[in-house]
């Protein structure tokens, strides 16, 4: 009954104050279907929303209502997560098959719902259930209020850049392949941008994702990095750029010639042509600091000024090393909160819960796998094992034996974390989650380990956004670390790339109630319980 007070509440709104509540229900129809599709001169069927890849743009203005509804023609169960939507009462909208929902069946539909409150920016959607995310994504573009200025002077024109994977092989067979050797999946073939991975040794050609510019204008570039396993640098040719905005907040502007983006993090960066008239390479390229295999090849682009010829030479880049840390540590230390009176930094300083998550890798049994074992995720030494029964329902309907709330807020042994350890590689599978009050604060560090192999985890969390106050190199100390963290103006994120051997420390507040998801390529979950309201409340 609440919620349709409040919905009501809000349409009364926009009727009888029109011109200081813009409102609007924007509707948008995703039809997932099989396309084929040709890339590195090879043609495969691919799984599409509406025969796009990448797909369609969502469009919408701050704290409009958005419905999608979704028609699986396919032959997988799917659903579609809405990365960076806060969900504001509106948890089942959210996505995660099996955390808020159950998948959509081949031949069925179901309607996502949810308003875009309090946010503006950039972000994006993607298919969140096996590797289908790897050509189910597109944007997510909310417009300020109408009325309402950028923070920075206003861009010419503005364009959507995804950067992605590309496997030559069928990705769920990959995926599948992996589950059943026990071993980690192949590595992409390919990067793209905009869904074209440009010329490539195996595939020469001319063809690639061209941005075509005026000379003299300032444009605003939305990235966003689609990826499924892989951090990207990013740059364009004898072209500066100006970040001006990260996962839907804005940062103090500054300057660059290249940045680095984790999968599911989104950045907007102003460029101004200010270079004579010709093509201009752009270019992304992997970034591992770790002995990890990724895909080498960089996905090249072209910036096209109006006016040149077709056959001009490009002006071409070369991207860093992909091991360049202090390439990508420099962008991350230079990424700072706008914290203005408009746009305030509402960091906790208060903390009710001090959490530390170690992050790595483990080796479980498996009678069929390759050597008898399998290498798994694992959070505080436990794999999170997927529910039959979605998170949201079972709390909802009181279903037992479903998850329980005991998930250790630290590590059940400590240990040198970031040293190689080859003792005990077990891990406990369970489905666990940690509970946390309505309006709690938590401080969360994040702990890469040295568990098999050091890596960058990319980390997303359902349904808040939160600060990253500091990160460092080695073991976290908690008498000393806290000392440095940046409480004043710290980066407000969705995703964050805990670094290879490191740590990261964040803050939020436990505002949105529901299960939400700390994902990390793997998932360790929270839960957030509504406190119950006082008599006469």
């Amino acid at each position: 009954m609440a919620a349709w007070s409040v919905t009501i509440l809000v349409l009364l709104a926009c009727l009888w104050f029109p011109a200081s509540v813009q409102c609007m229900v924007r509707h948008y129809k995703f039809n997932v279907v099989v396309k084929n599709t040709t890339r590195l001169c090879s043609t495969k069927p691919i799984v599409t929303v509406n025969g796009r890849y990448p797909g369609p743009t969502i469009v919408a203005r701050e704290d409009d209502t958005i419905l999608v509804k979704v028609v699986n023609h396919v032959k997988y169960n799917l659903s579609i997560h809405w990365h960076g939507i806060r969900q504001l009462r509106t948890g089942w909208a959210d996505g995660p098959a099996y955390i808020t929902q159950c998948p959509i069946q081949p031949g069925q539909s179901y309607v996502y719902n949810f308003t875009v409150t309090g946010q503006r920016g950039t972000l994006f959607w993607h298919a969140h259930i096996l590797w289908l995310r790897a050509t189910v994504h597109g944007a997510i573009v909310i417009l300020p209020k109408r009325g309402v200025p950028y923070p920075f002077p206003k861009p010419h024109k503005e364009e959507i850049v995804i950067l992605g994977e590309w496997w030559k092989s069928d990705v769920e067979a990959v995926i599948n392949e992996a589950l059943k050797s026990g071993l980690a999946p192949n590595v992409s073939d390919a990067h793209t941008i905009n869904g074209h991975p440009g010329s490539t040794p195996s595939c020469p050609s001319k063809g690639g994702y061209t941005l075509a510019v005026k000379p003299g204008k300032t444009y605003m570039l939305r990235i966003i990095n689609a990826a499924l396993n892989e951090e990207l640098f990013f740059m364009i040719a004898g072209h500066q750029l100006t970040v001006v905005e990260v996962d839907a907040t804005y940062v103090k502007p500054f300057k660059t010639d290249t940045i680095v983006i984790s999968p599911g993090q989104t950045t907007n960066v102003l460029v101004t042509t200010h270079r004579r008239a010709g093509k201009y390479l752009v270019a992304a390229s992997p970034f591992m600091d770790a002995p990890i295999a990724v895909d080498n090849l960089t996905a090249t682009a072209t910036l096209h000024y109006a006016g040149s010829l077709t056959s001009a030479a490009t002006t071409l880049v070369s991207p860093p090393p992909k091991n360049a840390t202090s390439v990508a540590a420099n962008f991350t230390n230079a990424l700072r909160s706008l914290n203005s009176k408009k746009y305030p930094a509402k960091v906790p300083l208060k903390i009710d819960h001090s959490l530390l998550f170690t992050i790595g890798l483990g080796i479980n049994p498996c009678s069929t796998c390759v050597n008898g074992s399998r290498v798994v995720a694992s959070v505080n030494n436990i794999t999170f094992v997927m529910p039959k029964t979605a998170l949201l329902q079972a709390h909802f309907f009181n279903i037992n034996g479903v998850f329980t709330t005991d998930f250790p807020g630290r590590p059940p042994v400590p240990f040198n974390y970031t040293s190689i350890q080859l003792t005990n590689l077990g891990t406990k599978q369970a489905t666990k989650l940690y509970r946390l009050g309505y309006n709690d604060t938590v401080q969360l560090v994040l702990q890469d380990t040295g568990m098999i192999t050091p890596e960058n985890h990319p980390i997303h969390l359902h349904g808040f956004n939160f600060f990253e106050v500091g990160r460092g190199v080695g073991n976290f100390d908690p008498k000393k670390d806290p000392k440095n963290f940046n409480l004043v103006d710290p980066v407000e994120r969705n995703t964050i790339g805990v670094p290879s051997g490191g740590w990261t420390a964040i803050r939020f507040r436990a505002d949105n109630p529901g299960r939400e998801g700390l994902m990390v390529q793997f998932s360790s979950r929270i839960k957030v319980k509504e406190r119950k309201k006082k008599k006469g409340s």
